[in-house]
């Protein structure tokens, strides 16, 4: 097999292991790769770094430089071949494209490749043998002792093939040794600088952590640091590269600055969390659970994304840990973005809803009431249910490869909800619930830009063909805006939540298929408005200089 870019003539050159690989020299404006590249507005990480003592403007290149170690564990991750890619490929713009897809496949077009010969993106990634079949893996597991059947989906192996070809699970900190030694020494190195207590015995347990792939005592130590400024989320943590069952995950990582102003503002909200679950508009049994009440928000800058976290469309919020058992007797943390949610606003956001809305509900699209909407996304990760009522293990086990899509959109309406619901109790004094519903609004057309081969993307193309089919948004033939219907949109909130938990309490699989297969295309006329957005070079996602 050999690649090339789509359209220009290309040289060969062989022997680069998982494929061979063509030399891509001609120019990118043959390719149409500069459109492309253009969907993302570049911009500069950066923080006001005045309140910073002097030992921890010294930890940042620290931090940064653990992070960094996550780069080529996620490119191995997802494209083995990729610096063999990279070394055949002179055009600049082909390289800065391959760079923000960390690889041949365009996360803005459902991951079709833009280099020719590479072939759909595998759903298995690089977790998997290529030859794997799922009925294999499922036999493998149904057929061998649960300590193999345990370890063959384990969040932290990859599947490998011994000398006889059976399947076997190789530990992330052993295939990835190096990296994670790396990673642990800078972790280490930082902890030495820390001055807060709980941030230097939260790095420390990272470092244990990445050496063992025992997480769970990290996850702990950094639920319960309260006072730090300075902050990394590193490790392999979220499912989404895994297209095949959902099990394994990617290696990423987030270094950040802790805005303590904007945090202030955000922790009263923590108190809120068990009414909140209690208020759920569904029935009793799918809301017995309790979330914990040691959960936090805060607000940070970011200053570096890493691996996983640094591929096509970019994170504005972070809730975890994401494991079950943390997260029932801690609570989760949840973490906003400012910088970059700010960011999106300002160049995204606001032309969206000058486009596509009309006009006197643009006019209602505020930067809190996105704040408000991104920050209370990731409270609703933690609200719901997390194990099934029917036997069939935890959400995430029961729906496999369904579940991160159904969980963003749960996280997407359950977060409106829950905004509605504050303002109805008095909490969110002053104000006004209908600027939440039309940035949602526009916030479906932002992230359904993202395409069916992102989980967030596949969530709110799903969940806008839902509260459109409930009469929520009417659109207008003549002018193409969309309206907001509050009343309608109240009720079509309520009926997506009460569908979305349902499904993921009975662990239902198969309707969870269904309901993506209803809801989860881009239909003509919505495809139309999201063109008219492209043409006005309204940027999809950012890029970032760091």
């Amino acid at each position: 097999m050999s690649f090339r870019i789509v359209r220009p003539i290309a040289t060969a050159v062989a022997g680069l292991g998982a494929a061979a690989c063509v030399a891509t020299d001609a120019p990118s404006a043959m390719t149409g790769l500069d459109a492309r590249l253009a969907q993302y507005a570049e911009v500069t990480l950066s923080t006001d770094t005045s309140l910073l003592t002097p030992k921890e403007l010294k930890m940042i290149p620290v931090l940064i430089g653990a992070a960094r170690a996550m780069d080529p564990i996620f490119r191995n991750e997802l494209y083995p071949a990729y610096d063999s890619l990279m070394k055949a490929t002179s055009d600049p713009v082909t390289r800065k494209y391959i760079e923000v897809n960390v690889g041949p496949w365009d996360r803005l077009a459902n991951d079709t490749p833009f280099i020719a010969g590479v072939g759909p993106k595998p759903p298995a990634a690089n977790f998997y043998p290529r030859d794997m079949t799922r009925e294999e893996f499922e036999r493998a597991v149904a057929e061998g002792p649960p300590a193999h059947a345990d370890s063959l989906k384990d969040l932290y192996t990859l599947v490998r093939r011994d000398s006889k070809g059976r399947l076997t699970a190789e530990p992330y900190h052993i295939a990835y040794k190096g990296w994670h030694e790396a990673a642990a020494s800078k972790l280490r190195e930082a902890a030495a600088l820390a001055e807060d207590a709980g941030l230097k015995r939260y790095l420390n347990a990272r470092a244990e952590a990445l050496l063992s792939d025992n997480y769970r005592q990290s996850d702990i130590a950094w639920m319960d640091m309260k006072a730090n400024t300075l902050d990394i989320v590193i490790g392999p943590i979220e499912v989404y590269e895994d297209g095949l069952f959902g099990y394994k995950a990617s290696h990423e990582a987030y270094v950040l600055v802790k805005d303590k102003a904007w945090s202030d503002r955000l922790a009263r909200f923590a108190a809120f969390l068990p009414a909140l679950q209690r208020g759920l508009p569904v029935p009793g049994a799918y809301k017995t659970e309790r979330p914990g009440t040691d959960s936090d928000l805060n607000a940070y800058d970011v200053l570096y994304y890493g691996g996983a976290a640094n591929i096509g469309g970019k994170t504005i919020a972070i809730n975890l840990p994401n494991d079950e058992e943390v997260q029932l007797r801690k609570g989760t943390r949840r973490l906003q973005l400012k910088n970059v949610i700010r960011e999106k606003f300002d160049r995204i956001l606001l032309p969206i809803a000058n486009e596509l809305i009309v006009p006197e509900q643009a006019e209602m699209i505020q930067f809190d009431a996105f704040f408000e909407n991104t920050m209370f996304h990731e409270v609703a990760h933690g609200l719901g249910i997390k194990n099934t009522l029917n036997g069939r293990g935890s959400v995430r086990a029961a729906l496999k490869e369904r579940y991160s899509a159904l969980e963003e959109g749960k996280a997407d309406i359950l977060g409106l909800y829950m905004v509605q619901s504050l303002v109805k109790s008095g909490n969110l004094p002053g104000e006004d619930v209908r600027q939440n519903y039309v940035d949602f609004l526009a916030s479906l057309f932002r992230s359904t830009r993202f395409g069916a081969a992102d989980a967030h993307g596949r969530a709110n193309i799903a969940a806008f063909n839902f509260l459109q089919e409930q009469g929520a948004f009417p659109r207008d033939s003549t002018t193409g805006r969309y309206a907001v219907d509050f009343t309608k949109m109240e009720a079509g909130m309520n009926a997506l939540v009460t569908k979305i938990i349902t499904m993921q309490g009975d662990g239902d699989y198969a309707a969870a298929g269904e309901f993506q297969q209803k809801y989860g295309s881009i239909s003509p006329t919505l495809q139309q408005d999201l063109a008219r957005l492209n043409a006005k070079a309204i940027p999809v996602d950012l890029r970032f200089r760091q």
